[in-house]
């Protein structure tokens, strides 16, 4: 049975999360469609622009993605302090983006006189629309419901494209988090679509190995910001040249299906993590099926299911692979 979106998602625990959305019936309707012989690539570019322009519309951050022929793979972060930062007329601004608000929002985006009678209703709006804008359900929502719509148009049909629920995972920690951002962006070379990552269409990796070429980091994705955390902006706390080293190495491994380790050089990472080459490797290439849940060391999954009140710690067995051997 299907657990509430709110005993999953805890903001005071972390701002991270790992989220999937299927296609209805897992068939592959953002790729080669064996049983029509259609091939519905383009369905791919159409979720990666929905997905960027997010981005610059919520107050949540996306650190990797991998849009697949038949599902998605997000890590996000949510800002809950930068949609408090911003001012009302900016909440109604990022809202008018995507929606078309209501009457009373659209008189005040176009800076005309807001009545006395009509204050009350576009405070309870601006309200609504700060909340949703810090929601990752809404950005699913967002997110999913154009490209069922475009799908369902062009195949003149009606009806689900998108599984009804979403997956959610709170990643607990540092660990967590690179590992999960690494699997995902690993996909198309673990489904043997691809052998590098700069060849990995539609997702994040390849943006960042793009930009890096440049000595630059996309613009639309958090940002590696290195360990010096002192007054640093937010991203992840790691430098991005190791960051990508350690993925390009555990991809060659993944793809040539052998065993192998990590070179010193790029253990960096893991030994600050202090995650075995071994474990990396499992994290990397099983981490949907090590965990169904949140996910992190044994003590950070402990402090998440206390405060949540979770009786039980599922899959706590696997917390084992957030350490060195």
């Amino acid at each position: 049975m299907p657990r509430p979106r709110r005993s999953q998602i805890s903001l005071e625990d972390t701002p991270m999360y790992h989220c999937c959305s299927r296609v209805t019936r897992r068939a592959f309707l953002l790729g080669d469609d064996e049983l029509t012989g259609k091939n519905y690539d383009h369905r791919r570019d159409w979720v990666e622009s929905q997905l960027l322009k997010l981005a610059a519309v919520f107050a949540i951050d996306i650190a990797a993605y991998a849009v697949m022929s038949n599902h998605l793979h997000l890590v996000l972060r949510v800002d809950i302090y930068e949609a408090n930062a911003w001012s009302d007329r900016e909440v109604v601004e990022h809202w008018h983006n995507l929606f078309k608000g209501t009457d009373i929002t659209q008189k005040f985006a176009k800076g005309e006189v807001i009545e006395s009678f009509e204050v009350n209703n576009l405070k309870h709006s601006i309200a609504q629309y700060r909340s949703r804008l810090c929601d990752i359900s809404w950005f699913m929502r967002a997110l999913n419901e154009p490209i069922a719509r475009m799908a369902n148009k062009e195949d003149n049909c009606t009806g689900r494209f998108w599984e009804g629920r979403f997956k959610s995972q709170a990643l607990l920690d540092e660990a967590a988090v690179l590992a999960c951002m690494a699997y995902v962006e690993l996909n198309p070379i673990r489904a043997k679509m691809v052998d590098t990552l700069e060849n990995s269409d539609h997702t994040s990796i390849q943006l960042r190995v793009n930009a890096a070429l440049k000595g630059e980091q996309p613009t639309k994705l958090l940002p590696f910001i290195g360990d010096e955390r002192l007054n640093q902006p937010k991203g992840i706390n790691f430098a991005l040249k190791d960051y990508l080293e350690l993925v390009d190495e555990t991809g060659r491994i993944i793809r040539d299906d052998k065993r192998g380790s990590i070179s010193a050089n790029s253990t960096k990472i893991l030994t600050r993590l202090n995650i075995s080459s071994d474990n990396w490797i499992k994290l990397t290439s099983e981490f949907g099926e090590l965990f169904h849940g949140p996910v992190g060391e044994t003590q950070s999954l402990t402090r998440y299911c206390e405060h949540l009140q979770k009786r039980r710690r599922h899959f706590s067995k696997s917390c084992q692979h957030f350490q060195a051997d």
